[in-house]
């Protein structure tokens, strides 16, 4: 995934192909991803305001949380291995706490927003909290304007998962503001045994020969043995309405030089009827949030939503719903095997040692409320051998072999040194074209499309199959597909297979009603070859 900031239009013609063939365009630099934050026991927080930016152009005046200046927090991962990691005093959403499980949080909040938007605060769901300092609300101590209130939260030695935390004060409007975040909780006891043997040795090993850095904050989500993974990933949902930023806007300009706590000196703002055109993922919109954890473009929306992985690999999905509205968020590839609500492990009430989280086909969320789960692909029930191999073929990446092991799958030996490492071993060698023109014999169920047809679209990566030069060995003597020169990554060089993940609210994959766009991104399936740098 480059690191790319796209304003302009993309029609639907081009976007649609993506679904199930290569993405040329997002393949040509390495990926992006993780889930990066701030990490220790002790947290200085500022809620302030600035702008958020959108990929129609527009800036939107927001409000958020952020470190507070002379604050330096500890990044994880760390900034040597994430350079540009950054934590200013307003970001959307808030800073991403990670913290263990059995430790004690102290957050300072001091309250920079402006004099007219009165008092602020922050709720965490799920936790013991005592308070200091500050000034009584509805739901917590709150931090006057220019003040600080201090939250001591205790985490219970067997919490683990995903949470959320967002304001106290007048939620309707500044939680639509953007003062919202997610923490992280490391449990206690990762199970470094049970996760770092078998298929998650074979990965990790898969990993180390290719160079990858493992980037993940534990080996498992949960203190226990099913819960483990091999990637992770935070998203953060959320939707807003300009009418109301550029209200809030507009009045706290018209109070700026009012006395906090004065007559007057408060917003009128209201909340109904509500009407939200910005739907978010971290705080971004589509394609926005494809780019690089803190990239330069985006000041004060650090975070990105750009899943990558093998196949084979675990990855944990961290998801939360931020906001006031639901969204049925759909990641195609695979269902997504639940492991728990709200930091709770959903497990079976006749065997507490098994987990019984439903395999969902779309996460939806509920507002506050945060789910961890499994996703992972493999090729398994494509019908075709999406390697491309070819008995025949004089060429080494399509004669390798497939080894299957108890359950169907390349990883007995040392296959993890293969790019075919977890290739389906059922459908090994079985052609895709019923006409080939490439290096693969035929006979398959399916036939693929022209090459010159120029409606594909730049985004279509010229393959159907994973590998290196696996574009070259699909075409043949015709040349690439598309014609040469609408694909951004040679033709000899990687390709991988794209799903796009988006809101089944059609109007969510929207940026101010225009298609494509909101909450909506793209999950790249690359063979094993391909290193997935998560550094940025």
């Amino acid at each position: 995934m480059r690191a790319m900031n796209m304003k302009t239009l993309i029609s639907k013609t081009q976007l649609l192909p993506v679904l199930m063939v290569a993405v040329a365009l997002l393949l040509t630099a390495p990926a992006y991803a993780a889930a990066p934050g701030i990490t220790g026991t002790s947290f200085n927080l500022t809620a302030g305001a600035a702008f958020s930016s959108q990929p129609d152009g527009a800036l939107i005046y927001s409000w958020g949380y952020g470190c507070t200046t002379g604050f330096t927090p500890t990044f994880d991962p760390p900034v040597s291995a994430m350079p540009g990691a950054a934590c200013p005093t307003m970001q959307i959403p808030g800073p991403t706490l990670i913290v263990n499980a059995g430790s004690t949080l102290t957050v300072t909040l001091t309250n920079n927003l402006p004099p007219a938007a009165g008092n602020t605060s922050i709720l965490f769901p799920g936790f013991a909290v005592a308070t200091s300092g500050g000034v009584g609300g509805l739901l917590t101590q709150e931090a006057a304007h220019g003040a600080t209130v201090t939250y001591t939260v205790t985490v219970p030695a067997t919490a683990g998962g995903t949470h959320s935390y967002y304001s106290g004060t007048q939620g309707d409007l500044q939680v639509e503001m953007g003062l919202y975040g997610a923490i992280i909780v490391l449990p206690a006891t990762t199970n470094t045994g049970a996760c770092d043997n078998g298929v998650h040795s074979s990965n990790s090993l898969a990993q180390a020969h290719w160079q990858e850095t493992d980037f993940r904050l534990a080996h498992a989500a949960y203190n226990h043995a099913e819960a483990c993974y091999d990637r992770e990933y935070l998203f953060q949902f959320s939707e807003m309405d300009p009418i109301i930023h550029r209200a809030v806007e507009e009045q706290v300009t018209a109070l700026s030089a009012c006395t906090a706590g004065a007559a007057g000196c408060s917003l009128n703002v209201p909340t109904e009827p509500y009407h939200a055109v910005y739907f978010l993922i971290n705080g971004r919109s589509m394609p926005d949030d494809m780019d690089s954890n803190y990239g330069f473009a985006y000041p004060h929306q650090p975070y990105n939503g750009n899943p990558h992985l093998h196949p084979g690999e675990l990855v944990l999905l961290r998801i939360i719903g931020q906001g006031r509205m639901q969204h049925p968020f759909h990641e195609h590839g695979n269902h997504v095997r639940i492991l728990g609500r709200d930091g709770n492990l959903l497990l079976s009430a006749t065997d507490a040692n098994s987990l019984a989280g439903p395999a969902l086909f779309t996460t939806t969320t509920t507002p506050g409320m945060a789910m961890d789960g499994i996703f992972y692909w493999t090729g398994r029930g494509l019908n075709w051998d999406p390697y491309g191999h070819n008995p025949g073929s004089s060429d080494v990446n399509a004669t390798l072999p497939c080894i299957a092991d108890g359950n169907g799958y390349n990883t007995l030996g040392t296959s993890y040194n293969a790019i075919n490492y977890f290739e389906w071993c059922a459908d090994h060698n079985k052609a895709l074209e019923a006409a080939p023109f490439g290096d693969v014999a035929g006979g398959g169920p399916v036939s693929l499309p022209d090459p010159n047809i120029m409606a594909l679209g730049a985004w279509y990566g010229g393959s159907a199959y994973l590998g290196p030069n696996a574009t070259v060995r699909a075409v043949g003597s015709t040349g690439t597909i598309p014609p040469s020169g609408t694909v951004a990554n040679s033709p000899t060089g990687e390709a991988g297979f794209a799903f796009m993940w988006h809101s089944h609210n059609e109007r969510e994959i929207t940026t101010n009603n225009i298609f494509p766009g909101g909450m909506m991104m793209m999950m790249l399936v690359d063979s094993r070859e391909f290193v997935i740098d998560e550094s940025h």
